[in-house]
Formats: C-alpha cells, sequence, structure tokens
C-alpha cells in the first residue's frame, strides 16, 4: 500500500481510443521511429505483420489494466500460437489462429502491432512507465520513470497482472552502465516531451500522460502505449517517495489528485 495517501477529487481528460492516439502521434516526425507498426485488426493486417515480423500483440482499441492482450507468434511454417491472460494455443493454420482469436475478441475493436522483445530481468519481461506532466514553471516534464516486471506467466507487465514494480536504475543495471542509463534517460525525456505536445496540439486539455516504453536488445525505446489517465500506483508503493511527491504535487497544480490505494502491485519479485 502506499505510504502516500491522497484522497480523490477532480476529473482527469481521458483520450480512450489507442488508435486516435496513434495516428495523432505518427503525424511527428520525430517520433514516427519510436512507433512499432501498428494497424487495426484484420485478417489481412495479422497476416501481413506477423508473416513480416514472427510476433505481434493484439490489444483491444479500448481498454486498460492489460486486459485482453494477446502475443501471437509464428514459429514455423503452419505453425502458431498465442496467449490470452495464463491460456496458451496453438494451431497448424492461419486460419485456424485466425478463427480462435476473432472469438476471443468477443466482437470489440482491436489492434495489431508489431511485437518488440522486450529486455528481461531476472529472467522476466520488462518495460518502462515514464510519466510527463505539465510543470507548474510552465511548460512540460518528465517526473517518473519506473520499470514495470511481468509475471512470469503473464505477457504484460501491469501490476494488476501480476506484475512487479522495481526502480527503472536497479532493472536497467542488468543491461547497462551509468553512462548508457544517462543516454536513454535524455532520450526518453525528449521522447516523453514529443509525446505530449503533439497530442496536446489534438487534445488541448491534456496535462500528463503515461507512457508505456519497451526497450529491445539494442537498447532502442519504443512507444508501447501511450495513457492519458495515467496509473501513479508504480510510483506509490517504492520505498524511495520522492517521484510521487513530485507527480502529485505537480498534478494539483492543474486541478488532478489522486486515488492511491495501491493493492494490486508489489515492489518485490
Amino acid at each position: 500500500m502506499a505510504k502516500l495517501k491522497v484522497k480523490a477529487s477532480g476529473k482527469p481528460y481521458r483520450v480512450s481510443d489507442k488508435w486516435a492516439k496513434t495516428n495523432v502521434m505518427l503525424r511527428d516526425e520525430g517520433l514516427r521511429g519510436y512507433i512499432p507498426s501498428t494497424r487495426k485488426l484484420s485478417r489481412l493486417s495479422l497476416h501481413n505483420l506477423l508473416h513480416s515480423h514472427q510476433m505481434v500483440y493484439v490489444k483491444p482499441t479500448y481498454g486498460s489494466l492489460g486486459r485482453g492482450v494477446m502475443r501471437v507468434e509464428k514459429h514455423s511454417p503452419g505453425e502458431y500460437s498465442y496467449q490470452l491472460g495464463g491460456d496458451f494455443k496453438t494451431f497448424r493454420s492461419f486460419d485456424g489462429l485466425y478463427h480462435s482469436l476473432k472469438k476471443d475478441t468477443l466482437g470489440k475493436s482491436y489492434l495489431v502491432q508489431r511485437g518488440v522483445h522486450l529486455l528481461k530481468y531476472e529472467g522476466r519481461r520488462f518495460d518502462l512507465r515514464v510519466v510527463v506532466q505539465r510543470a507548474p514553471q510552465g511548460g512540460w516534464e518528465m517526473t517518473g520513470v519506473v520499470a514495470r516486471i511481468a509475471h512470469p506467466e503473464k505477457i504484460v507487465t501491469n501490476g494488476s497482472q501480476g506484475g512487479s514494480i522495481l526502480t527503472a536504475e536497479q532493472v536497467l543495471s542488468a543491461h547497462m552502465g551509468p553512462s548508457q542509463q544517462g543516454a536513454l534517460w535524455k532520450r526518453l525525456e525528449n521522447i516523453g516531451i514529443s509525446t505530449i505536445k503533439r497530442l496536446h496540439r489534438k487534445y488541448p486539455r491534456l496535462n500528463e500522460i503515461g507512457l508505456d516504453v519497451a526497450i529491445d536488445n539494442q537498447h532502442r525505446p519504443w512507444i508501447l502505449e501511450v495513457n492519458t489517465t495515467p496509473d501513479h500506483c508504480p510510483f506509490a508503493i517504492l520505498p524511495d517517495q520522492s517521484m510521487i511527491r513530485r507527480i502529485v504535487d505537480y498534478g494539483s497544480k492543474y486541478g488532478r489528485h489522486y486515488r492511491l490505494n495501491c493493492f494490486k502491485a508489489k515492489n518485490t519479485l
């Protein structure tokens, strides 16, 4: 549970449509290279991306907390699989794969996105949550970065799906030295600020975002998703409360307050 207790009030500005946000960001030449190829889910889009990249993620256009996300893989000619939650299914044909997957979408709108092979920490995949907010003195500021480590049996890193929260420094230290981390930090800051600037032009009531960023084996960052009403519990459960205090303080300046009763995620593996 969070050490910092904050009552809920204020209504944040939410943009739920992942496809709309992706298309706004793709208009920015500087951001385009950090966004994995993403399409609306159809038989053709799944076939093309899967056969180009061998692994893709299929996720709801509207959704949160990692619910409904599927990891789809092409293993060899005529061999396919996908995982949803703790269920793993295999197929001997693309048609069999697609028919089953479509049933699991429950008739809802979905996207298919090129898969990024995440770096691992102690054998578990992780990504980074990057928070950018309107700064009290004006402009935008990256106010927090934290690592989210997936449960060993899950494909998503969300705390609500059994993920763990650790400091980004601890997790990244297993893959890079201080100078490389410093360079990555600067890159994340530039990506985060460019993202909120671009989205703010379309959605001028936006004051904060939380980016889910994958780091691949070449240490290249990829924007997996942008949340316009990010859950700050990953920061609230860290032993060091400095980032969550800054996030809460900045939010209060534009009338945003947070419910930080954080029971789902844990800060140990």
